[in-house]
């Protein structure tokens, strides 16, 4: 299925120069709508972003597990 060229027809468009342009001060004409009324986008799962928090929960906390034993390891010197 093709849709129709929403661009106006040059041929029946008045104001146009040869060759498709407009006259100095004059406002070329506009296309038709071509978007409308769409479906509704479907709402975002929660469990990605919850999955992600978590996951950043534990490497932050595998990364300050990390530092914290070095520094124990460091002071018990």
């Amino acid at each position: 299925m093709n849709a129709p060229n929403p661009d106006p027809d040059p041929d029946k468009t008045p104001g146009l120069e040869p060759g498709g342009g407009v006259s100095p001060g004059d406002t070329p004409p506009d296309s038709g709508q071509t978007s409308g009324l769409s479906h509704r986008e479907p709402r975002q799962s929660k469990k990605m972003s919850v999955a992600w928090l978590v996951a950043v929960i534990v490497i932050v906390a595998l990364i300050a597990g990390f530092f914290l034993t070095y520094l124990i390891v460091y002071l018990t010197r």
